[in-house]
C-alpha cells in the first residue's frame, strides 16, 4: 500500500522563494507518488505567533493562493484549513490525558524560551503560554487523526514527530491498537537557502526574496547582495548565493554556461542583471497566476470548504474509533 502523507503550513507571513524551493516543490512532487496526502494550513499552530485577526485572515489566504497557483491540485490532494476540523481539537483534549508533563518538557521550543529566560535574568516561564507548551500535542492530533504514517519534516521538526510516536504508542498501549505510527521523511538533498545578507532566509531576518515580489521589488533585493571589489575580468566564486540563486531558476544548460563565465570573469553587475531576468522569467507566470487567486478568495473558500468536507470524513471515523477506545 503506499502512504498517507500529511503536511501542515503555517499562515504566519508571506511567503518567500526559499519556502517555494525548499517545502512547496518537494511536497507537491512527494503528492505525486502518494495514494492519499493531506495538505492543510495551520491556522491554530499560527496563534503562537500571529495575535491579529485581519493578518491571521491575510496570511491564510496568501498561503492558501500560494500552493494554488505553484500547482497543488485540490481535486487530487485533500487541502483544508485545521480550523474548519474540529475533531483535531477534541483529539488533542484526549492525547493531552495520556501525554506525560515530563515529555513537554523537553520541547525544543519550549527549553529554548526557558533558557533565554534564565539568561535575561527573567522568571522561566515569562512570555511562555499554554498554547506553546502545548504545540507538540497539538501537532500529535493533526497527524494521527488521518492515519498518517509519513510526515515530511525538516530536521528542526524531527523532535515534533518522535513525540507523535511517543504519544500513539501510550495511547495503543492503554486503550488499545488504535492509531497508526507515524514516520518522519526529512529530504536531507534540500540544501540551506541563503537571503541576500548571506545568512539563511527568513522572514526574521528580513533578508527574504518574496515568493510573488513585483519585477521591481524583486530586481531592488536581488540587486542589493553584498559582493567583493573584484574586477569584471577576475574570476568569481561559484559558492557565492548569486550563484546558487541563478542555480534555483536556470536549467543545466544555462547553470554550466555561467559556471564558464565566472570562472572566465565576470562582473557583479552583469551577474546581478543576469539573475534578476532570470529570476523574473521564472517566477512571473507564477506571479501572475497567484494575483488571480487571491483576487477571487470566494473561490480559496469554497476549495478549502471542499478540502474539509473530505477531510472530515476519515477525522469522524477515526474519533468514533478513539471514544470507543476510551469509553465515551
Amino acid at each position: 500500500m503506499k502512504d498517507i502523507l500529511l503536511t501542515g503550513i503555517k499562515p504566519t507571513g508571506t511567503p518567500h522563494i526559499a519556502n517555494y524551493f525548499g517545502a512547496i516543490l518537494p511536497a507537491l512532487d512527494l503528492a505525486k507518488n502518494e495514494e492519499q496526502c493531506f495538505y492543510f494550513i495551520a491556522d491554530y499552530h499560527a496563534l503562537n505567533t500571529i495575535k491579529n485577526a485581519e493578518e491571521m485572515k491575510i496570511h491564510t489566504y496568501e498561503v492558501a493562493a500560494t500552493w494554488l497557483a505553484c500547482g497543488l491540485d485540490p481535486d487530487k490532494i485533500i487541502f483544508y484549513r485545521q480550523s474548519d476540523i474540529p475533531e483535531v481539537f477534541e483529539l488533542n483534549w484526549i492525547l493531552c490525558n495520556v501525554t506525560p508533563k515530563g515529555m513537554m518538557n523537553r520541547a525544543h521550543a519550549y527549553k529554548a524560551q526557558v533558557q533565554k529566560n534564565e539568561e535575561e535574568g527573567l522568571d522561566v516561564d515569562a512570555g511562555i503560554n499554554m498554547g506553546l507548551y502545548n504545540y507538540p500535542i497539538l501537532m500529535t492530533a493533526d497527524i494521527l487523526l488521518f492515519n498518517t504514517n509519513l510526515v515530511p519534516v525538516g530536521q528542526d521538526q524531527k523532535q515534533h514527530i518522535e513525540m507523535a510516536k511517543e504519544i500513539a504508542r501510550y495511547f495503543n498501549n492503554k486503550y488499545g491498537e488504535t492509531f497508526t505510527i507515524p514516520k518522519e521523511m526529512i529530504r536531507e538533498e534540500v540544501k540551506t537557502i541563503c537571503g541576500i545578507d548571506g545568512r539563511k532566509m527568513s522572514k526574521s531576518y528580513g533578508n527574504a526574496i518574496e515568493l510573488f515580489a513585483s519585477p521591481e521589488v524583486l530586481k531592488k533585493k536581488i540587486y542589493s547582495v553584498v559582493t567583493d571589489s573584484s574586477l569584471p575580468t577576475d574570476p568569481k566564486p561559484t559558492s557565492h548565493m548569486l550563484f546558487e540563486l541563478y542555480k534555483l531558476f536556470a536549467n543545466s544548460q544555462e547553470v554550466e554556461e555561467m559556471t564558464k563565465r565566472f570562472n572566465q570573469g565576470i562582473g557583479w553587475g552583469e551577474v546581478k542583471k543576469i539573475v534578476f531576468e532570470k529570476a523574473n522569467e521564472y517566477l512571473t507566470p507564477l506571479r501572475e497566476k497567484y494575483i488571480s487567486i487571491l483576487a477571487n478568495k470566494e473561490e480559496i473558500d469554497k476549495i478549502l470548504k471542499s478540502g474539509a468536507e473530505k477531510a472530515r470524513i476519515i477525522a469522524k471515523e477515526t474519533i468514533c474509533r478513539v471514544r470507543k477506545a476510551i469509553g465515551v
